[in-house]
């Protein structure tokens, strides 16, 4: 049981922590065209993320996909800059309603970029050999589904007082906060050492 609560804790800070706020952001975007009626939807989205994450640990781990550090930390800002601007051209329109297939299979791919990105450092930290790293990935893996549906209940406040009291109508909160997250995430795009060939 001890095992489990350092790898689940490991899973909680992966998400939580302030110096790693990409996958923050990433969630941010995912969520604001939600609201808590929509749960369901979104704990299938996190959880969607969840799994790509998981299994670009998984391919990692079992030494079958090598990605550059470098191409993969560009591609995370490249994820959450797309999102955001889904939301911008999609906001206040019912397509949030229909089908959940295009919006799940990008949440997949992301997930597996963002796991991609962390594969390095999750190997580092587990030894033995890589059936040994299946549980722990597992029980990594917990402790990122608690955490971003910690960050998602967050957003869905945040969105609900914003509406409430200061009578924002949920189109311009997504717009607002999708511009935010572009905002924060266009100079990581620009910054990115992959430009600097």
């Amino acid at each position: 049981m001890t095992d489990f609560w350092i790898y689940f804790k490991i899973g909680l800070s992966h998400v939580l922590d302030i110096n790693g706020y990409d996958h923050v952001l990433f969630l941010i975007a995912l969520t604001v065209p939600y609201a808590f009626k929509d749960w369901k939807r979104i704990l299938l989205l996190v959880t969607l993320f969840t799994i790509g994450h998981t299994f670009a640990l998984l391919l990692s781990v079992f030494n079958i996909v090598t990605v550059k550090a470098t191409l993969v930390e560009f591609l995370i800002p490249i994820t959450i800059l797309v999102t955001a601007f889904f939301n911008l051209f999609t906001a206040g329109k019912s397509s949030k309603q229909e089908s959940i297939t295009f919006i799940g299979a990008i949440t997949v791919f992301f997930g597996v970029i963002h796991g991609l990105g962390f594969s390095n450092y999750f190997k580092s930290i587990l030894p033995g050999n890589p059936s040994e790293k299946v549980v722990p990935l597992f029980e990594f893996a917990l402790g990122i589904e608690a955490a971003q549906i910690l960050v998602v209940i967050a957003v869905l406040l945040l969105s609900f007082i914003v509406q409430t009291l200061f009578r924002f109508n949920k189109r311009d909160f997504t717009l607002v906060m999708s511009a935010f997250v572009i905002g924060v995430v266009v100079p990581l795009i620009i910054e990115n050492p992959i430009w600097k060939r």
